[in-house]
């Protein structure tokens, strides 16, 4: 447990030292001029700011608008006249998101389960390099929730809010292979008497492309952080993804239904390798402005 949490707080420093040390290579070679397409940016790692239950390292140029869609159908086995959850209940979030800089994205969502309102912000902190001075993307993804049911469920109103920290680290491998390794905490105000208020996990996500427009993704998180009753399970994706210039569809089997990352992490019971799982897609649309 230790050597784990010794690797979340590495992943939330690792800014701190990974900018000194551009610092100081910048002022060691002052002298050398190397050209402008070397240091140039590596395209994205991922073509869409989803990976199925996780954000990626995207961000999108200044005045990029972008709408996303997020659909979770019923548990497979749910139930005899569920058609494979299909006719079961669904979750679904609805989520709008704009590009301030090409390093600054800024967004709003709302989520039918829990009524939850997000707020939300994510920023490119470093970018992997064509020249490889930089090897890798790291990227800061945060947001707010707010729990929009009446007010019988709360004792007061600092009790309907929920929070959301990632750290996330990128590298597109090659033409194909793009990885990510994340380290995420979330936090909510009110919780059971056996629950912690915060919730410490890790994330590892990938994309393999088949073809220019299509891929195979995968994407797991692992709760560190342990309750005295109620500890969540792991969460386990998989599906395709298929792109244009300006869309990205995904559709997938995944065993979290709530959709905000706060709300799947901090309260799954499904398990994945029991069939506890479910259909899903999402689809995003950006436009330039």
């Amino acid at each position: 447990m230790k050597n784990i949490k010794s690797l979340i707080w590495l992943l939330v420093l690792l800014p701190v030292f990974a900018f000194s040390q551009e610092e100081e290579t910048d002022t060691t070679a002052v002298e050398v001029k190397t050209e402008v397409n070397e240091d140039r940016p590596e395209r994205n790692a991922f073509d869409s700011s989803q990976i199925i239950d996780n954000n990626t390292s995207v961000t999108f140029v200044k005045g990029t608008f972008e709408i996303v869609m997020q659909h979770r159908f019923g548990l497979v086995n749910g139930g005899t006249n569920d058609v494979f959850g299909l006719w079961a209940p669904t979750n679904i979030r609805l989520a709008l998101g704009y590009s301030l800089t090409d390093r600054i994205t800024v967004g709003v969502g709302t989520t039918k389960d829990g009524r939850m309102q997000d707020f939300n912000a994510k920023v490119a902190l470093l970018r992997q390099t064509r020249s490889g001075s930089m090897p890798f993307n790291l990227t800061y993804y945060g947001n707010m929730g707010v729990d929009a049911r009446t007010r019988d469920n709360f004792r007061n109103v600092q009790d309907r809010y929920s929070y959301f920290h990632q750290l996330i680290l990128s590298r597109r491998m090659n033409a194909n292979l793009s990885l990510q390794l994340a380290s995420s905490v979330s936090h909510y105000n009110l919780v059971e008497p056996t629950q912690s208020n915060d919730l410490f996990a890790l994330e590892l996500g990938g994309r393999y492309k088949v073809s220019p427009q299509t891929a195979i993704l995968f994407d797991c998180t692992l709760p560190i952080t342990k309750f005295e009753e109620g500890t969540p399970l792991p969460g386990f994706s998989l599906g395709a993804e298929f792109n244009t210039s300006a869309h990205a569809f995904q559709i997938y089997l995944t065993n979290y239904k709530g959709i905000l990352n706060q709300r799947s992490q901090f309260y799954n019971q499904n398990d994945f390798f029991k069939s506890d799982f479910m259909v899903g897609f999402t689809i995003t649309r950006r436009y330039n402005f």
